[in-house]
């Protein structure tokens, strides 16, 4: 019998005990994005559920944009925590993302605008289906200026577009 594998939407599917609050440990993968973003060692942080950030990414409307660190604080907020794991909540951005196309490839709509979805740094995404390239396209259809910086793309002052 040979391993089917998982589809993109198969895999936001949220997972049996999570989402999880831990004591955050220096030991953990995400230690020191989580401390950049406020958390201190032995503060509470949470590992999420796909499904939470993909309604933060569903939320993000158009003219507007979103990076792994205002997803992570908007779900720590809901949890009444100091922070949220940003390895996790990275890996299900990039499977939002891909099951969004995934669907639209069927006919269905996720309804998860993904390309408004930027890295910590406002460059934009590779791992997004069809890469940074295709992400530049849909932003630049919003009206958003895309710049290229050596191999990197950024929107232009992205920091004036961040949700609150």
């Amino acid at each position: 019998m040979g391993y089917k594998r998982k589809s993109w939407q198969e895999k936001l599917a949220d997972k049996n005990g999570f989402p999880k609050v831990l004591k955050l440990e220096k030991e953990f993968p995400c230690y020191n994005a989580v401390h950049k973003m406020g958390a201190e060692l032995g503060d509470e942080v949470v590992l999420v559920n796909p499904s939470e950030v993909v309604e933060v990414m569903k939320n993000v409307p158009k003219g507007k944009l979103a990076t792994i660190i205002e997803i992570c604080k908007k779900i720590a907020q809901n949890h009444n925590v100091k922070g949220c794991c940003s390895l996790t909540t990275g890996i299900f951005i990039m499977a939002a993302a891909n099951a969004a196309e995934e669907a639209r490839k069927q006919g269905k709509d996720l309804g998860v605008p993904y390309w408004r979805t930027l890295k910590a740094d406002g460059s934009l995404n590779e791992k997004f289906p069809g890469g940074a390239e295709a992400q530049k396209e849909l932003l630049e259809n919003e009206g958003f200026n895309v710049i290229q910086k050596g191999r990197k793309f950024f929107v232009e002052n992205y920091q004036r577009f961040l949700v609150n």
